[in-house]
């Protein structure tokens, strides 16, 4: 093993209804390999003070997308994700983030990389509110606006309406199901996006999205899409700042906001997590 042979077992409280087979085939591999303390949380609070209160135990996160992420940032809160090395066994239904990152997702081969990988060192995005993205984000465009079945007239198109007719109406409108409100479809943003203070698009500029993910060592990879359809653009950089009308955004699997400006920053090499021994060299350019 490349670390600590003690193990802290932290087993999300989703894995464990999600699929108890696989979690407790989990527990059995790295039992048989290592020394072992098994913790099972029921809240994101007892989750976190698990891995406070790990001592010098390596933490390995048995659970899905979500339980490493919550792992991640509460070692990023603490300060502490420069010395503690993660392992994760994926348990689950969402797992793509494990799968893009080289981490087996069968229970017997992840708890194998658990006890015999190496740990590599990634990079961290880190936003100014203290959140931290893995993966990539994404802020999609600004919802349109439109009158639903009950919307209100303005005064120009509003008619004088009799009182028996709006009792009638009213009774109309009891009496017969409201069909659903409809939605309407996106419209573009505007927003101004900045790289390492270089300015990629302002907000005399619609846009239909931006992409943030991982680019080279160090690096995040930003991509704007204008409207009406044009040429994506692209620029690299370790700052990226977006400001303008309200927005939400999506990092990794969850949705955040509305705010009005966001910043996020690289941190090279901020989080280690382990990986099988023999992809590690050919995972070094992911």
């Amino acid at each position: 093993m490349a670390t600590s042979d003690q193990l802290l077992v932290v087993i999300d409280p989703v894995a464990r209804r999600s699929d108890g087979e696989a979690v407790r085939i989990a527990k059995d591999v790295l039992s048989g390999g290592a020394t072992t303390k098994v913790c099972l949380p029921d809240s994101p609070e007892e989750f976190a003070r698990a891995l406070a209160r790990r001592g010098s135990r390596r933490p390995v996160v048995v659970g899905d997308d979500g339980a490493l992420l919550r792992a991640v940032g509460v070692l990023h809160r603490r300060r502490e994700l420069a010395t503690t090395g993660l392992s994760l066994v994926p348990v689950g239904t969402g797992l793509s983030l494990a799968r893009s990152l080289g981490v087996p997702t069968g229970a017997v081969a992840a708890a194998r990389a658990v006890l015999d990988g190496v740990e590599r060192r990634l990079d961290l995005l880190v936003d100014d509110s203290d959140g931290v993205v893995l993966g990539g984000l994404r802020i999609p465009s600004a919802p349109g606006v439109a009158a639903g079945p009950g919307a209100v007239p303005t005064a120009r198109d509003a008619a004088p309406v009799r009182p028996w007719l709006r009792m009638r109406t009213s009774l109309v409108r009891t009496l017969t199901p409201r069909p659903p409100r409809s939605t309407a479809s996106p419209g573009p943003s505007r927003l101004r996006v900045e790289v390492d203070g270089v300015m990629l698009i302002d907000l005399d500029q619609p846009l239909e999205g931006v992409t943030v993910t991982p680019g080279g060592p160090g690096l995040a990879e930003v991509e704007v899409r204008p409207t009406p359809v044009g040429t994506p653009l692209r620029m690299s950089g370790r700052r990226v700042t977006v400001s303008g009308t309200d927005f939400r955004y999506r990092a990794d699997a969850a949705v955040a906001g509305p705010v009005r400006t966001r910043t996020w920053v690289v941190r090279e090499a901020a989080w280690g997590l382990t990986l099988p021994a023999a992809g590690f060299a050919g995972a070094e350019g992911v």
